[in-house]
C-alpha cells in the first residue's frame, strides 16, 4: 500500500518544523573528535539509534496511539483523559532525557513541529498538545501521524527514520563528507531502522511508564557541552 503523501511530508527535512537547525548531537561529536570520518559517522548513527532513536519512535507511537483514541483532547485512553494523558506523556519523556539541554531542544523542535503541522492540518488533538508550551518532539510527530491518519508503526517509522537522517545530513556540512556516501551508510541503516520501528510501534498502547528507556549517556555529555560552546552551527 502506498505511503500517503500527508504522511511523506511529516519525514521530508524540507518540512518548515526547525529540525534543519538540529544535529542530532552531531555537532558536538564532531568537535569533541567522536565522529570524524564515514565509519565513525555510522558507528554514531547506529549508536544513536539503538538509544535515544528507540525511545523517540517509541514515544511517538505512544502518542499517535493517545491522539487517535481521544476526541478533542477529552476522550478516553484507558481511564486518561486526553490532556492528562499528554500530561503523562510529557512527563515520561521528561525522564528518559536526562540531560536539561537535550530536554530543551526537543522541546524546541516540537514547538517549531507543532507549529508547523497545525498549519497544514489543524485539528482538536493538535490544539489539546499547544496546551502545553513547548510540547516534546515525539509527541508532535506521533499527534501529528494520527491526525493525518497514520498509524503508530507510521508514526514509529518516521520517528526512527528521523533519529539517523537528521545527524547524516549535519555531518555532510560539518565534515565536508561526500553526500553519496553518506547516504549509501544510510541505505545500510535501513534494515535497522525497520528493526527498530517495529520495536517501537509494540509500545504504543501499553502503559507509558513502560516504554523504552534505552540510555546514550555520551548524547548527554555532549549535549551539555554543546549548549556551552562559544561557537557553533547547529541549535543542538
Amino acid at each position: 500500500m502506498a505511503l500517503p503523501a500527508s504522511l511523506l511530508l511529516l519525514a521530508d527535512s524540507r518540512l518548515p518544523a526547525g529540525g534543519h537547525a538540529h544535529s542530532g548531537g552531531l555537532e558536538p561529536a564532531a568537535e569533541a573528535g567522536a565522529v570524524t570520518d564515514l565509519p565513525t559517522l555510522t558507528a554514531f548513527l547506529r549508536g544513536r539509534l539503538a538509544t535515544t532513536g528507540l525511545v523517540a519512535a517509541a514515544l511517538s507511537a505512544a502518542a499517535c496511539g493517545h491522539a487517535a483514541r481521544t476526541r478533542g483532547g477529552d476522550g478516553g485512553d484507558g481511564g486518561l483523559g486526553g490532556h492528562e494523558g499528554w500530561s503523562v506523556l510529557d512527563a515520561e519523556t521528561d525522564a528518559r532525557m536526562p540531560s536539561p539541554a537535550g530536554r530543551r531542544a526537543s522541546r524546541a523542535q516540537g514547538r517549531s513541529l507543532l507549529r508547523a503541522v497545525r498549519e497544514m492540518s489543524p485539528h482538536p488533538a493538535l490544539d489539546a498538545l499547544a496546551a502545553f508550551s513547548a510540547p516534546h518532539h515525539p509527541l508532535v510527530l506521533g499527534a501529528a501521524v494520527a491526525v493525518t491518519g497514520g498509524s503508530p508503526a507510521d508514526a514509529a517509522s518516521i520517528g526512527a527514520y528521523g533519529a539517523v537522517t537528521g545527524p547524516a545530513s549535519a555531518a555532510v556540512r560539518l565534515l565536508g563528507l561526500d553526500p553519496l556516501a553518506v547516504h549509501r551508510a544510510l541505505a545500510e541503516l535501513a534494515p535497522q531502522v525497520d528493526a527498530v520501528a517495529a520495536e517501537a510501534a509494540g509500545h504504543a498502547r501499553g502503559d507509558p511508564r513502560d516504554l523504552p528507556a534505552a540510555s546514550a549517556p555520551a548524547l548527554d555529555i555532549f549535549a551539555e557541552l554543546h549548549l556551552q560552546a562559544n561557537l557553533r552551527l547547529f541549535e543542538s
